[in-house]
């Protein structure tokens, strides 16, 4: 069955086409891989015809990695809508114990695993004092914890719902144990895609994308030959500055530095994290997101072009040998994608609400500004360096996200400046045949000290 509120649009380009003129025209050829997502083969045809005829009654037990966060809680709210298909084995969330024991007594998962032996400890205690639990999960804490809920035996899929590199080890484990992965955790294949990509067709399992952008792809592969593929169009909102133009948005960073820290962390269109929401201010999530693509889907970066779309409603698009462009549009809802990931090949119906064109009026479209957004750039470098180098991106990104929304000192265009010195600095070192997971480790430790170092550098500097 459909989603109703999901429309897939087939739009074929022409000469002074809108979606034509977004981007200059990829070629097909060079630098292409072996996705991680079921797509792009005749494999992967096969295996949608396997499933898609058994029909929309099938029955899936999910590992929910992040379960109080926002990927969590509407990961849960889409079990709510589909209790005959989907059941929870295994929670695992940070330190709030009190929204967790209320997910363990509604959905009775075998294991549950909070950051830190102090919220294990109060989970315990509310499960047993307050909702007098009958029947206990077994609590975990800390990395070993992730794990336990990750690798859960009885799980057929885990949604990696963790933000940044901290889902990385869980995300191979899983792997090893044949579990399919709904990713809604994009550092783990921006990281660790050397090693993940191996793994993935050793252990034959599916990845599936979560987020809005790459499901959208995913979504307009399905049924697209081997071979089909000549473009990825990976839409944008353009973030909390997207109205500003380069000259206006710097001279805000000199004149009101507090301004531009408050409104960094606010998103026009989604509900996401802070971090995620500065992100996207920088259109670092962007460019995290060419990477991804390119792991997912492999299409090499030559292939891979971003637009800016404020409305938010085509959610990206691709571009086939024969110049059709096909696109998913949708409202901003990140239920949609969850749910594909967890349900593919399947449509599921749900009670959401319609997609009305007429509703929206106008889509626009822009190429975004390199020099207003150079985190945009700095990840194209890194993808095409390859190796090590997108994880030493993503973790000194990770770094100096998280020290501008500390409130050290650091100014907005210093989160560029650090990640542009974390990889020139490891141009030396950049690994690129036989990575392992303890290079990525490794690589990544090493970007956040560099960012941590240089940033404390910088702030000194201007007390001077």
């Amino acid at each position: 069955m459909m989603i109703r509120s999901v429309l897939l649009l087939a739009i074929c380009s022409s000469k002074g086409s809108a979606v034509a003129a977004l981007a200059l025209s990829g070629t097909g050829q060079g630098g292409w891989i072996k996705p991680a997502a079921p797509v792009n083969s005749n494999e992967s045809l096969r295996k949608v015809l396997e499933e898609s005829s058994k029909g929309a009654s099938f029955q899936k037990r999910l590992s929910l990695l992040g379960s109080t966060g926002s990927i969590g809680t509407q990961t849960l709210e889409i079990v709510d809508a589909c209790p005959e298909n989907f059941s929870i084995e295994a929670l695992s969330a940070g330190t709030n114990a009190a929204l967790m024991a209320q997910q363990v007594i509604k959905y009775k998962p075998k294991i549950a695993s909070m950051s830190t032996a102090q919220a294990a400890d109060e989970l315990r205690e509310l499960l047993i004092s307050k909702y007098n639990c009958q029947s206990m999960p077994a609590i975990y804490f800390g990395e070993d914890g992730i794990l336990e809920a990750a690798t859960a035996h009885s799980a057929d899929t885990v949604v990696t719902g963790i933000v940044g590199a901290a889902g990385l080890k869980p995300t191979i484990e899983a792997i090893k144990q044949g579990k399919d992965i709904a990713l809604a955790n994009k550092e783990t294949l921006i990281s660790g895609g050397p090693v993940i990509l191996p793994l993935i067709q050793k252990h034959k399992v599916n990845m599936l994308p979560a987020d809005s952008e790459h499901s959208a792809i995913f979504q307009c592969l399905q049924g697209v030959p081997e071979g089909g593929l000549r473009r990825i169009i990976l839409t944008a909102s353009g973030g909390a500055f997207r109205d500003l133009t380069k000259d206006e948005l710097f001279h805000l960073c000199k004149t009101n530095p507090a301004a531009v820290q408050a409104k960094a962390t606010t998103h026009p269109n989604w509900d996401m994290g802070a971090k995620i929401t500065l992100d996207s201010s920088t259109m670092m999530n962007k460019g995290l997101e060419v990477i991804e693509a390119h792991y997912l889907f492999g299409a090499s970066y030559d292939d891979i072009d971003v637009v800016i779309h404020p409305q938010s409603i085509i959610h990206s698009m691709v571009e086939t040998q024969d110049t059709s462009c096909i696109a998913q549009l949708g409202w901003a809802d990140m239920r949609l994608p969850l749910l594909y990931s967890v349900s593919w090949p399947h449509r599921l119906p749900l009670p959401y609400k319609s997609l009305d064109l007429a509703e929206i009026g106008t889509l626009t479209f822009k190429k975004p500004d390199h020099a207003k957004y150079p985190c945009i750039q700095l990840a194209y470098e890194a993808g095409r360096a390859g190796g090590t180098m997108t994880c030493v991106l993503n973790a000194a990104n990770e770094a100096a996200n998280e020290k501008f929304r500390s409130n050290v000192g650091l100014e907005y265009l210093d989160i560029p400046r650090l990640i542009e010195s974390a990889m020139e600095a490891h141009k030396a070192d950049c690994k690129t045949t036989d990575v392992t997971l303890e290079d990525i480790l490794h690589y990544d430790e090493w970007a956040r000290q560099h960012v941590e170092e240089l940033s404390a550098k910088r702030v000194a500097m201007q007390y001077l």
